[in-house]
């Protein structure tokens, strides 16, 4: 009988917890605790932060160091020999072209001259006088001939003396600003020796390399606008036009020397300064641009998560010009969009999110967050605008 029973309390123990499964939507003890099942389950929002995007002027241009030259420059030195009879310059004069620095003894060469001019002026007198027997059939030809030779072999030999003594007098052979003086009155000075320096720096001409990638595109050429500044200059960027370009790449550099020039008339620059030059290619004065950390990379793909209505969208954009922390979006992204910044490792396409605001929701930068699941693309690295 007891095994009976068993079965029976069994059997009666189902019955009852079938009618309940079938009648659960009636019993009201089951159906409040089904909603409240129902109710529990809540949205996860993941915590990012975002930063519009917005407009500004971007420039593609190309930095390099540069070197000031001047405009014209020379090592005034002596071509013969002599003893320094008079000094017409000081240090740092301004003097013409043409202008006598130096004045070396030339008495033996004058000397010479004088006697040469007189010589001249008798070949001269006799080929006057033999010209007029020539007239009257009182002199032969054959004479004539001769005494024009002995003229012109004398006018030879003055003007040959006369540019030996040419050499007496050191010239400035342009305008410009004498140097230090490296002669004293009386020395003896001997050919190539070292008068001054005489330089033009009414215009100076600054100079720098460019790759031979920035040159293959075709933007670097004469008559763009050059931007200098350096620490001779501080405070102060001074503008110039490229005039030149190299016709050859420096073969173990791979680039090529672009020469600018700038006015100098103030005469603040130097020749021999070091100076940073910025050459601009072009100007975008309404270029979107975003912070550089919003940028994604995968493989050679590039995107960001643009956040509408609290979901995160993922995005391909081209990028364009990179400065410091911050990036042009040329396409993908419109001004005032809202950007992700922060977070991008937590969120996927189209995720919900909302803007994290209390100190332990703060979401962590990409560098310090765990890998990203297979095929989630990660944070762009950072490059140098």
């Amino acid at each position: 009988m007891r095994l009976v029973t068993q079965v029976a309390v069994v059997a009666i123990i189902a019955g009852v917890g079938a009618g309940a499964w079938a009648y659960r939507d009636q019993l009201p003890f089951l159906t409040a605790k089904t909603a409240t099942s129902a109710a529990t389950p809540q949205v996860q929002r993941t915590p990012v932060e975002t930063a519009k995007a917005r407009t500004e002027e971007v420039r593609k241009q190309i930095d390099a160091v540069a070197t000031t030259l001047a405009n014209e420059a020379v090592t005034v030195t002596a071509k013969t020999a002599g003893i320094i009879r008079r000094i017409n310059f000081h240090d740092g004069q301004k003097v013409p072209a043409g202008f006598v620095l130096v004045e070396l003894d030339a008495g033996e060469s004058q000397a010479k001259i004088d006697e040469m001019r007189s010589a001249v002026e008798n070949a001269r007198a006799n080929l006057d006088r033999a010209n007029q027997l020539l007239s009257t059939n009182n002199v032969a030809k054959a004479k004539v001939d001769e005494l024009k030779t002995t003229f012109s072999a004398a006018e030879a030999r003055l003007r040959a003396e006369q540019a030996k003594f040419s050499d007496y007098m050191i010239k400035a052979p342009f305008g410009g600003k004498i140097g230090l003086r490296n002669i004293s009155l009386g020395a003896l000075i001997r050919p190539g020796d070292v008068v001054t320096t005489l330089d033009d720096i009414s215009i100076i001409k600054l100079e720098f390399d460019v790759t031979e990638a920035d040159f293959g595109t075709g933007q670097v050429r004469v008559g763009r606008t050059v931007h200098a500044t350096g620490a001779g200059i501080p405070g102060q960027q001074i503008e110039g036009k490229v005039t030149a370009i190299d016709t050859r790449l420096d073969p173990v550099t791979r680039t090529v020397r672009v020469r600018a020039e700038i006015q100098n008339g103030d005469e603040v620059l130097k020749p021999g300064m070091f100076m940073n030059a910025r050459l601009v290619l072009e100007r975008r004065p309404d270029a979107v641009v975003v912070p550089e950390q919003a940028i994604l990379s995968r493989g050679s793909d590039q995107f960001v998560y643009i956040v509408r209505d609290g979901v995160a969208h993922m995005t391909p954009v081209t990028l364009g010009q990179r400065m410091v922390g911050k990036v042009e979006i040329a396409q993908g992204v419109k001004a005032g969009d809202d950007v992700v910044t922060a977070g991008l490792q937590q969120v996927r396409d189209k995720a919900q999110v909302r803007q994290a605001t209390a100190a332990n929701e703060q979401p962590k930068p990409a560098s310090g967050q765990p890998p990203a699941q297979p095929g989630q693309p990660q944070p762009a690295k950072p490059k140098a605008g």
